[in-house]
């Protein structure tokens, strides 16, 4: 290769090298930043985004508001068999660790359940953490739930610290999450 060549070769490296690094630091999303419009779905690291949704009686719960406590977010449905062979096992942790702050936002997808089923559910299996109501799909659709279970903890900061799809998750696991994130350690 002529000395030519050479320095044309490194010259053109240099400027793709050069282009790629600029590309990257202008597409950086950094964690704890906002995840509407930026990332595809909401993921471990990223600010959980904010919604408001109300209970089977008419009470309101907006995630920004729960600021400074850990917060686990389960999409579920009636007619689902793991949500509702997970749901006990939520009960249990719930009923452990709420006196620290631990909050559980079940987030029932109504717009793909039957309203009635749904309390039946809840009564049944005396849940007393909010069962909270997703009638058009906005939440699900925010959070980009694509199965059931899906299951969201995020800290006291509002950050993500871990997604589960799918499920059921085991006692154990629901319990090790809850005690990192009340920790601090997600």
């Amino acid at each position: 290769m002529s000395r030519l060549n050479l320095t044309i070769w490194i010259t053109f490296s240099t400027i793709i090298l050069l282009l790629g690094a600029v590309w990257i630091w202008f597409s950086i999303t950094l964690p704890g930043s906002t995840t509407q419009g930026s990332i595809p779905a909401p993921q471990q690291g990223f600010l959980a985004p904010d919604f408001s949704l109300t209970t089977f009686a008419g009470d309101s719960y907006t995630l920004s508001e729960l600021r400074g406590k850990p917060v686990l977010i389960n999409f579920w449905a009636s007619w689902c068999p793991p949500c509702r062979t997970e749901m006990p096992a939520i009960q249990r942790v719930y009923d452990e660790f709420q006196d620290q702050g631990f909050i559980v936002l079940a987030v029932n997808t109504t717009y793909q359940d039957d309203l009635g089923d749904a309390i039946t559910f809840a009564q049944i299996r005396k849940l007393t953490f909010p069962i909270l109501l997703d009638r058009d799909a906005s939440v699900a659709n925010l959070y980009d739930v694509r199965s059931l279970p899906t299951t969201f903890f995020v800290d006291p900061q509002g950050i993500i610290s871990e997604v589960v799809i799918g499920g059921p998750m085991s006692e154990a696991l629901l319990r090790i999450r809850a005690e990192q994130i009340l920790e601090g350690n997600p």
